[in-house]
């Protein structure tokens, strides 16, 4: 194989090979990776979530009552939206919690604040918090919670007086008898399903589970995770058939004999898929897999969709059996196609707990358009198009496209200088603390291999074959001790993440040969979407700071082929406001704009024009950064 080489492809093996070996962190260029005694900006063992959950405890520790405690738990301290947390409880958890403060997301609503604390103690229980950030109780038949959980603290006592355990005993009769019925329910279905469909089922789910993005599920206590230690279904640690896998374990085993938790998690998990592909499962992110949270998320949809398309509107579920609910589920996800011709799509993100909300966007607003000006204004002084919206500035582009593959300004093509423009104008006209957009090095390279139907060559080709340009606001300094080097080292690591995603997403869009099969890779994102607090868990993005972001994916045509997710416009910020709806709508007319020019590159290059991204690898970051 070929050592990819990020900036003079005249090089010679032997000198790419030792450009290799080189760091490609910018600060370190021209010496020797992995020679470092130590790392250069090592982060505290606690950083990201674990600060976040002590966050939220001593928060709950210092509130007054009950009420605002539980709610400082269930939020994260603010920082989640309380349902999802509420949906993650088991049974009995959900129960109690009723029963103590009023809190169900059943009824959604603030706590109710205790009249005092209970004169006749009949039970002394606990709430705590553990350390996958789920509020956790101790009710009559458990145990002290320290013998079960990892505690992020200690516990906050609570007394239960008769009354309560006399409510509690009936709400968790109502309960059990609900997940009875759920669970008969789901082992009919998968009964009548045969061997054949439910293999074939539980064969899609693996497939959806490896291809999606981390999630974390809940049935009662038990966890079902691609993400987390310890794994229970087939991501990056459990291949395809592992027996420790909840889903391949199943694959020869009577449904009679399988546990009443993997009946419901994999009726859950087929409803959702059905509902609107594999990225619905992201949808239920932290949850408990029932057939009511199942039926609550679908009726949600339901309605937002019927509020699109007024006319023949999806009718609600008869009931939250299975065959019904599957009914809704397809219906759903056959409206969804009409939705996406009439409206934007977009994933809101609470990073936190990994949760993501399906939203229909509404019109573009005041807002929107005068993000775009500012960046039309912008681009009108950079680039040789005229156009006071980013559709004329498209209009111009296709007009006269030849630019794309000449050298422009400081760069070596047009398409260098697009990306470089719209990113740096993103920047500025958006309030970001980074901009940033992802591509492949050489369209030559790609037109060639699908020409001759090469698809094991497209996915044998590393990282270095993909490109990100990032730019940071200078003041963005401050976030890193002021100091332009470590701003130069964030923004390539930044950089060298975006290209992992081109290369993660590639292969979801080519034809399913062995090779493309048996290479890692996610679904390629469709549809935009904004996130909140994501400095939680990705190592990178609590190293740089990531708290609020829009990702805008684009499709770019490619010779016959769609490729979904090729490029993408994504912006943060460390601290301040969130990014809202308006914000994501104007960026994501500006991801289009991208997307636009490097499709009209590629029919450049299909015609016989050569376009190398050659910019935007370490030294070019360290050029424009660190000066």
């Amino acid at each position: 194989m070929t050592v990819p080489i990020e900036r003079d492809p005249a090089l010679s093996r032997r000198a790419a090979l030792a450009k290799a070996r080189q760091s490609r962190r910018p600060s370190r260029l021209g010496q020797r990776a992995g020679t470092a005694g130590k790392p250069d900006y090592p982060l505290p063992e606690d950083a990201g979530f674990p600060t976040l959950l002590k966050r939220a405890w001593r928060q709950a520790t210092a509130a007054p009552d009950l009420a605002t405690a539980v709610d400082a738990l269930l939020t994260l301290a603010g920082h989640v939206p309380a349902d999802v947390q509420l949906r993650a409880l088991p049974v009995e958890d959900e129960c109690a919690l009723k029963v103590l403060v009023g809190r169900s997301w059943r009824d959604a609503g603030r706590a109710d604040e205790r009249a005092g604390e209970r004169a006749d103690v009949a039970f002394l229980g606990e709430i705590g918090l553990n350390t996958s950030g789920r509020l956790v109780v101790r009710v009559p038949a458990k145990g002290p919670l320290s013998r079960t959980e990892r505690l992020v603290g200690g516990v906050l006592r609570v007394p239960w007086s008769a009354a309560d355990l006399a409510a509690y005993r009936a709400e968790l009769a109502r309960a059990d008898a609900r997940r009875r019925d759920s669970v008969a329910d789901c082992r009919r279905w998968l009964a009548a399903a045969g061997a054949d469909g439910r293999r074939a089922l539980l064969e899609d789910l693996t497939e959806a589970a490896l291809r999606t993005a981390p999630f974390i599920l809940y049935a009662g206590d038990r966890q079902y995770t691609n993400f987390r230690d310890p794994n229970t279904l087939t991501g990056k640690t459990l291949w395809p058939g592992h027996p420790d896998c909840a889903l391949s374990s199943l694959t020869e085993v009577p449904p009679e004999l399988w546990a009443d938790d993997d009946a419901l998690m994999v009726v859950c998990l087929m409803l959702l898929v059905r509902s609107g592909g594999y990225a619905r499962i992201e949808e239920a992110n932290g949850t408990q897999l029932s057939l009511d949270h199942v039926a609550h998320l679908l009726e949600r949809t339901r309605l937002r969709y019927n509020a699109v398309v007024a006319e023949d509107p999806v009718p609600p579920a008869a009931s939250t059996r299975v065959e019904d609910l599957l009914r809704l589920a397809e219906a759903v996800a056959e409206r969804r196609r009409e939705v996406l011709r009439r409206a934007q799509l977009y994933r809101e993100i609470h990073g936190p707990l990994l949760h993501k909300v399906e939203r229909v966007a509404g019109p573009v607003g005041r807002e929107a358009r005068r993000r775009e000006a500012e960046l039309c204004a912008r681009l009108r002084g950079r680039l040789p198009i005229a156009g006071d919206t980013l559709a004329e500035l498209t209009a111009a582009l296709e007009a006269s496209p030849e630019w794309l593959a000449e050298p422009h300004g400081e760069f070596g093509t047009g398409l260098e200088s697009v990306v470089y423009e719209v990113v740096r104008a993103a920047q500025a006209a958006f309030e970001a603390d980074f901009a940033m957009s992802r591509g492949m090095r050489s369209l030559p390279a790609l037109i060639a291999a699908l020409r001759e139907e090469a698809f094991a060559t497209i996915v044998g080709w590393e990282i270095p074959h993909f490109f990100c340009c990032v730019v940071p606001a200078p003041q963005a300094r401050r976030f890193f001790g002021d100091s332009a080097a470590h701003l130069a080292d964030v923004s390539w690591a930044i950089s060298s993440r975006m290209q992992y995603n081109s290369w993660h997403f590639v292969a979801g869009n080519l034809p399913k040969t062995p090779e493309v099969a048996a290479r890692d890779h996610f679904v390629p994102p469709a549809v935009p979407d904004l996130a909140h607090h994501s400095d939680q868990h990705h190592n990178g993005h609590v190293a740089a700071k990531v708290r609020f972001t829009i990702r805008s994916p684009q499709p770019v045509r490619i010779l016959d082929r769609a490729f979904q997710g090729f490029v993408d416009l994504r912006l943060l910020r460390c601290e301040g406001p969130p990014f809202d709806e308006q914000d994501l709508l104007a960026t994501h007319r500006a991801s289009a704009f991208v997307a636009r020019a490097t499709t009209l590159a590629a029919e450049l290059v299909a015609r016989g024009a050569t376009i190398e991204v050659t910019s935007f690898d370490p030294r070019w970051h360290w050029e424009k950064i660190a000066g």
